[in-house]
């Protein structure tokens, strides 16, 4: 399978990169973490058609609408039509395409499609893994700066008497989004990663909330 994956990575990377624009939390990084998350989750499941993997890591945010844009849901299928069309052009292996494009389809969040096959769980999981963790919390400030959000209210940081808000809070978000991704793995070893980042979240959160009262 490796023999595969080699020579298709550069190209596959050349369809990826013009569309990585200048969005931080969605560029060529995030696409290369992606697919190394998804290469360890492929170690606990040597079955998974490794090419197809790749090619979703790679192209899944081929079409990246900002998430406060009101066709936000439609994106991963966006991306995925425009993932088949240029791997198509590319000579990607036909058998594989319709592969690609529900794993692409059925990462998204906000998409809320199942994941039917292996590739498209791990491809789910690497994704959301790069939500969590260090890398994670700098990924959610920086898109919170883009959206003009406040980095935590400023009486009641962690939602103890209001209900919490992360499209006006940054820091709302840990708890109103990121914590309900470990539940959501698909494979046993990604919700064990995400499981290790999500304690470190929670600590973070807690040490900010401490030092905001301060």
């Amino acid at each position: 399978m490796q023999a595969q994956i080699d020579p298709w990575r550069p190209r596959v990377i050349a369809i990826a990169q013009p569309a990585a624009g200048d969005d931080g939390a969605h560029d060529l990084q995030h696409l290369h973490r992606v697919w190394s998350s998804a290469g360890r989750l492929l170690q606990h499941y040597p079955q998974a058609d490794a090419l197809v993997v790749l090619a979703a890591c790679y192209l899944h945010d081929l079409v990246n609408l900002p998430k406060n844009h009101p066709e936000r849901h439609l994106a991963s299928r966006q991306a995925a039509a425009l993932a088949v069309e240029r791997l198509a052009e590319a000579g990607f292996p036909p058998a594989r395409l319709a592969a690609v494009a529900h794993a692409i389809e059925a990462h998204s969040f906000s998409a809320a499609i199942a994941p039917r096959t292996l590739e498209a769980r791990i491809v789910q999981d690497a994704d959301r893994l790069d939500a969590l963790g260090a890398i994670g919390l700098a990924r959610l400030f920086y898109t919170a700066g883009r959206m003009g959000s406040a980095l935590a209210h400023p009486d009641d940081p962690g939602a103890a008497q209001r209900s919490a808000d992360d499209r006006a809070y940054a820091l709302d978000h840990i708890e109103c989004k990121l914590a309900t991704l470990p539940a959501t793995m698909q494979t046993d070893a990604g919700r064990a990663l995400a499981d290790e980042r999500m304690e470190w979240l929670r600590d973070f959160r807690a040490r900010f909330i401490g030092e905001w009262g301060a």
